[in-house]
């Protein structure tokens, strides 16, 4: 076979509803699948290939990065990898998970890092230690993106706002209680409170795409598993996306 046809295999099973992909391979793509991949792999060999798929999956997902409207949204959500009550007896991710803590709780894995526009596709991403700051990998993730750019409290850094400021891309948060009060625009406000997109994002690559589960046996599985759930959503018809509109437009519309 050749690494299109895997790569084409392991996306499809992310896209069909599947939680398991021994039982996506060898009851469906054996069974139903056999004419359009006439040199189809036994699942034993398939899985041992399944590593060198890696980097050419990385690179096809960089193509389906959509373009930059001037509005985005930046979050980082959970990857776990195993139950807290089992972390002394995790092997697969010993000497690279990590805990880290997020507004539920305490877990132990990695996290994604998440850039999207306001029509819902991906501008950026990057995996890292649960224990990351979010801040830490903003400006890479970000590195050829303008405008706006929208987050929740952890991006507050004046350090980081005049590093992306000075590139073109204003960094816009909420404050914190103890922070002096700030104007804003009505639109940035507005927009602010629109974040939840990247949220609902970050659900549907959790419950659809699949890129989080506790069944891994190697890091290799792990990164091929969230870059095909990226793709994947990446070849969703339709995505979550936000309806804005410019201040002037705003302002008639209280008005009246």
């Amino acid at each position: 076979m050749s690494l299109s046809e895997m790569m084409t295999i392991v996306v499809y099973f992310h896209e069909m509803g599947y939680r398991n992909f021994k039982s996506f391979y060898l009851l469906y793509v054996w069974r139903h699948l056999r004419a359009e991949f006439p040199k189809l792999l036994s699942y034993t060999r398939f899985v041992q290939l399944m590593p060198h798929l890696i980097t050419p999956m990385g690179v096809y997902l960089q193509s389906c990065y959509g373009h930059c409207t001037g509005i985005s949204f930046i979050d980082a959500t959970s990857l776990v990898v195993s139950h807290n009550r089992r972390i002394h007896q995790h092997r697969v991710f010993k000497e690279t998970a990590t805990r880290g803590k997020t507004s539920t709780g305490w877990f132990f894995g990695f996290k994604l890092h998440l850039v999207v526009s306001d029509l819902g596709e991906i501008l950026g991403c990057c995996v890292t230690p649960a224990n990351v700051d979010d801040r830490q990998p903003t400006p890479r993730i970000t590195e050829k993106l303008w405008g706006k750019l929208f987050g929740d409290k952890g991006y507050l850094s004046a350090k980081l706002f005049k590093q992306l400021f000075e590139r073109g891309l204003q960094l816009i948060t909420k404050i914190r209680k103890n922070m002096k009060n700030k104007l804003m625009i009505l639109t940035d406000k507005l927009l602010l409170r629109k974040r939840a997109i990247i949220e609902t994002i970050n659900d549907q690559l959790k419950n659809i795409s699949q890129i989080e589960h506790s069944r891994h046996r190697s890091v290799s599985g792990f990164m091929l598993n969230v870059l095909a759930g990226l793709v994947a959503y990446c070849h969703q018809p339709k995505k979550p996306s936000i309806i804005h509109y410019d201040l002037p437009i705003l302002q008639d519309f209280i008005q009246n």
